[in-house]
């Protein structure tokens, strides 16, 4: 029998298990898709609709979820407000230093950071734990969770594997908003 989604083939399922028993984790890291303390993405083995899947999973912290709206809704309020609005595009010199920005960008950029300051004051955005199920996803099942969690470890990923596998996870429904910290501060 062919399989579309080769997440749910079960020779392929066979050879992530094989993968995942040989990192001596829960789950296996995407090799291509580097995380960050904030985020991380990887597969690992669990059950959808009573048959063994494989889980493309995106894990995040509430406030890296936070900022990505955040900066979301500066983005739409700029292109808006800008007519000759496009993406800023950070380029390295030679040296690998950020190169200066133009003054339409630099303008942008400060409207979008005045767009956050002023959401943030509003505590506009909110965001609460959640796990998404996309079943449609070219492969396995992907999922899209974000914790209330100060960042993503490996201790974090065993628990939520865990606990989806043994459907035991709860999800906390407290609406969070966070503030920009200020590294220079301090």
């Amino acid at each position: 029998m062919r399989h579309m989604n080769k997440g749910t083939d079960p020779n392929v399922i066979e050879e992530y298990k094989a993968k995942i028993h040989a990192v001596g984790k829960l789950y296996l890291p995407d090799e291509e898709d580097e995380g960050t303390d904030e985020y991380a993405h990887f597969y690992f083995v669990g059950v959808f609709e009573g048959k063994e899947v494989i889980y493309d999973t995106v894990l995040y912290t509430l406030r890296l979820q936070h900022e990505s709206e955040l900066f979301e809704i500066a983005e739409h309020r700029a292109a808006k407000h800008f007519p000759h609005y496009k993406k800023i595009a950070y380029e390295e010199d030679e040296n690998g230093n950020l190169e200066t920005l133009d003054p339409l960008q630099e303008e942008i950029g400060l409207f979008m950071a005045e767009i956050i300051m002023e959401l943030e004051e509003d505590e506009a955005v909110k965001v609460k734990e959640h796990v998404e199920i996309d079943n449609k996803a070219d492969f396995g099942i992907g999922l899209d969770a974000g914790l209330h969690v100060s960042e993503v470890t490996t201790a974090v990923i065993n628990k939520f594997i865990q606990d989806f596998n043994d459907d035991t996870l709860s999800l906390d429904e407290t609406l969070y908003t966070f503030q920009t910290q200020d590294e220079t501060l301090g």
